[in-house]
């Protein structure tokens, strides 16, 4: 196992110093110390207008490039494929506008998705007159975007294909290099967005790896300020598809030219490199190798007890292997309401976890069956202690025991 000091880890992060155990985490994490204070520091000596010719002007600039330059650096695209917003629901709609394909093409949508990526197509087919596709696995208790399931929906005509990384709700992680393969080698043309909200906190990312053309997360799920980026392909944004949305002055030869809109907020934006500074060598820093181990035990824990159970039953992938899901559990249990079980375990006890959909509804409500309470989930980062996911199986276990 990687070297990986919680101590360390959690002393990095202010919030966790309080009596509140976070188990909410896929909805947000908490926030770097260091990101904290360089967003103070900005607005307290830096907060002006980008461009202008004074000291302090040029220092400002200097800083919201520098967080461009490392958010780039962080997924291995270039600085003209990024731009940031205020969230991954609008910087789709922004993307979504953008896109120009012809009367009968065709688009290829997950629905096992968040509704961020899932909204902005079904719209843009009813706008441009596009044939939508849905792509949906069988119905399961784990029900899989497999590229394989995608020689039936591909076309000649098929302009777009979008999926998750990882479910918000299941935890289990899609092969995407291969469905960026499949399409791309069956229909050329065709581009592949990807949701990767909810794994952008688990595991590093390489988009040119992975091949794809569209790649969507947020930063502050990702243990850094409330703000959201967007990447797009080089070859994704001269392929004739894309129109820039912004002012007619601009030429659009940059991502931000073309979908900002304003959208990133300077103080967060400029913030960037703290994260990529904690997520690395370094002393007190955490190293990827040693979060994708300390999860794959905080998730092995859970997962024991609650396959264990016959009245529990797991949605997604029931395995603790960290090559096939992150600790973002759901689940349900016979003869509880989601909502109600949740809030009995909080009224006695510190446990932050949550019920419902999580926007991911037509996941919840027509492939998996559930009511409108949804599932209970307990979304982990490597933050979290083994001792916490102990107590909170204890806290839970009492109460389904109690009646």
């Amino acid at each position: 196992m990687a070297s990986f000091d919680i101590n360390n880890v959690q002393s990095s992060f202010p919030a966790l110093q309080q009596d509140q155990v976070f188990f909410d985490n896929a909805g947000g994490s908490q926030t770097l110390g260091t990101v904290i204070d360089s967003i103070y520091k900005y607005l307290t000596t830096n907060n002006v207008q980008l461009g202008a010719s004074y000291r302090v002007g040029k220092l400002s600039t200097e800083k919201y490039n520098d967080g461009f330059a490392a958010a780039a650096k962080f997924i291995n695209a270039k600085e003209d494929e990024i731009v940031f917003g205020s969230a991954t629901t609008q910087l789709y709609r922004n993307l979504s506008y953008s896109l120009q394909f012809q009367e009968g093409d065709e688009i290829v949508i997950s629905s096992i998705d968040h509704e961020a990526n899932i909204a902005p197509w079904v719209d843009l087919a009813s706008r441009e007159k596009l044939t939508l596709k849905w792509w949906t696995p069988a119905k399961s208790n784990n029900p899989k975007l497999l590229p394989e399931d995608l020689d039936a929906l591909l076309s000649p005509r098929t302009r777009l294909v979008t999926c998750t990384h990882t479910s918000n709700i299941l935890g289990t992680i899609t092969d995407v290099q291969a469905v960026a393969k499949t399409v791309h080698d069956k229909v050329p043309g065709a581009l592949v967005c990807v949701d990767g909200v909810a794994y952008a906190p688990h595991r590093p990312l390489d988009v040119a790896a992975l091949g794809v053309d569209f790649y969507c997360f947020s930063w502050y799920k990702v243990y850094g300020p409330h703000i959201s980026m967007l990447y797009a392909s080089r070859k994704a944004q001269d392929s004739g598809a894309m129109r820039s949305l912004g002012h007619f002055f601009k030429k659009g030869e940059t991502l931000e030219e073309k979908l900002g809109l304003a959208g990133g907020s300077y103080e967060l934006l400029q913030s960037v490199p703290a994260v990529l500074a904690y997520l690395g060598p370094g002393t007190g820093s955490a190293t990827w190798d040693g979060v994708r181990a300390h999860e794959a035990e905080l998730q092995q824990t859970l997962l024991e007890y609650l396959n264990a159970r016959n009245d529990v039953t797991v949605l997604g992938e029931t395995s603790a292997d960290p090559a096939v899901r992150v600790p973002t559990v759901s689940f349900v249990v016979k003869g509880w309401n989601s909502q109600e079980l949740v809030e009995k375990v909080e009224k006695d006890g510190n446990y932050a976890f949550r019920w419902g959909s999580f926007y991911s509804n037509r996941l919840a409500h027509e492939l998996l069956g559930l009511e409108s309470d949804g599932v209970v989930r307990i979304s982990m980062v490597h933050y979290n202690t083994v001792e916490e996911v102990k107590g909170i199986i204890k806290a839970i276990d009492r109460v389904i025991s109690a009646c």
